[in-house]
């Protein structure tokens, strides 16, 4: 167990054993052992385990937002406009494993867990600042319509996790259809 390894790579094996077994398996004797280096040189880098979690979960948003960049090439006017552009990129099954920690750390922050519970509204803060200098308008307009697309993009994706691609995309076309055939009543 004499390897040594930089920060970086210590973050890289930490979001690979994340990805692996989720964040709750997270700990410093797993990403000892899957780099063959010992605990306290984890510590080094991480002193606890709040700081090793949120470090992941900077690289997951920093991650997911370079995967979501190219989806946005022009400003966009609203939330319908940013749905649309990002749904056929993060519904990716490439993508999934990277949503499920951030879900993951979401559903902790619920029960008030910390770190997530601090870290999941800076995260959901951070989504929306960067989501709204993809949107043109007055800054109140931006943030609203950037915090519109959270919700969707948040929702859309819970149901691909949790029910299955189909439904997701069933539910996105209903969302996002915005003109063109009126919806079908029920008969009486």
């Amino acid at each position: 167990m004499a390897t040594k390894h930089s920060r970086e790579e210590m973050l890289s094996g930490a979001l690979d054993a994340a990805l692996e077994g989720g964040l709750s398996r997270l700990t410093f004797g797993r990403l000892a052992s899957r780099l063959q280096i010992s605990d306290r040189m984890v510590v080094y880098y991480f002193p606890t385990k709040d700081d090793l979690l949120t470090s992941v979960l900077s690289v997951v948003g920093d991650r997911l937002q370079h995967v979501l960049s190219t989806a946005f090439p022009t400003p966009m006017n609203d939330h319908r406009s940013l749905v649309a552009a990002a749904w056929p990129v993060v519904a990716k099954p490439e993508y999934d494993p990277l949503f499920g920690l951030y879900f993951e750390a979401i559903g902790q922050a619920t029960a008030g867990l910390e770190p997530y519970r601090s870290v999941a509204s800076l995260l959901v803060e951070g989504w929306i600042e960067w989501l709204s200098g993809f949107v043109v308008g007055s800054p109140d307009h931006r943030r609203m319509e950037a915090t519109a697309a959270v919700a969707l993009l948040d929702g859309l994706l819970l149901m691909r996790l949790l029910g299955g691609s189909d439904l997701a995309a069933t539910a996105s076309t209903s969302l996002l259809n915005t003109g063109g055939s009126q919806r079908e009543r029920p008969s009486s």
